[in-house]
């Protein structure tokens, strides 16, 4: 998406000119010229989504899948950590914690996986928000949005069963190292992933 940035550019500046001329020959007023040069832009950009495969939409349908599976999860975590499901389940919650955090069903009470938890987030945040070279108002108020979410899971992660924060650590935690591997240059170059614009040889 952000190599073909030039290249509608480009194209856009063509049929601006080229709607000013029909415009002219046909006597269309600017109202007019301006429904044709979007209509037809967005022809020509739903082209080049075809041609190079990168619907913008594509990125967002792992967020469809990964959100609802997120919350399935928690849910199913926190009834085996209350005996909603069996009690049984609960013993073995009980006992199947490690390090400080020995019974999963309780809270952490140190605060450790909490605090992890949100200062993941909240890298994870600031990982996304360097790779914007030009920066929109609503990719800011978004960040921002990311910022406080971030800052507020801390507390509700202190409030639900341990293996729930633990679950949610380990989401953001693979997450954070999609995010960093995704920016290594050789591992970018092994997937044949085009180089962009804001791309960085030395991204950390």
């Amino acid at each position: 998406l952000e190599n073909l940035q030039p290249e509608i550019k480009t194209l856009a500046e063509r049929l601006r000119y080229e709607v000013s001329v029909r415009g002219k020959q046909r006597g269309w007023s600017e109202k007019v010229a301006r429904f044709h040069f979007k209509k037809n832009l967005r022809k020509i950009i739903t082209e080049l989504y075809i041609r190079d495969n990168c619907h913008p939409f594509k990125a967002t349908l792992l967020v469809w899948v990964q959100i609802p599976m997120w919350v399935c999860v928690s849910l199913a975590l926190r009834n085996c950590s209350v005996g909603a499901t069996d009690w049984e389940v609960q013993e073995q919650f009980a006992a199947g914690g490690a390090l400080w955090f020995t019974d999963l069903t309780a809270p952490d009470s140190t605060w450790i996986l909490p605090v992890l938890l949100g200062l993941m987030n909240l890298l994870i945040v600031e990982i996304f928000a360097s790779q914007k070279v030009e920066v929109s108002r609503f990719q800011k108020l978004a960040t921002n949005f990311f910022r406080v979410v971030s800052v507020v899971m801390i507390p509700v992660a202190a409030t639900v069963p341990s293996s729930m924060a633990l679950y949610w650590l380990s989401s953001s935690f693979m997450g954070l190292s999609h995010n960093l591997l995704l920016r290594s240059p050789t591992f970018r170059r092994l997937c044949c992933i085009p180089r962009t614009k804001s791309d960085s040889d030395t991204p950390y």
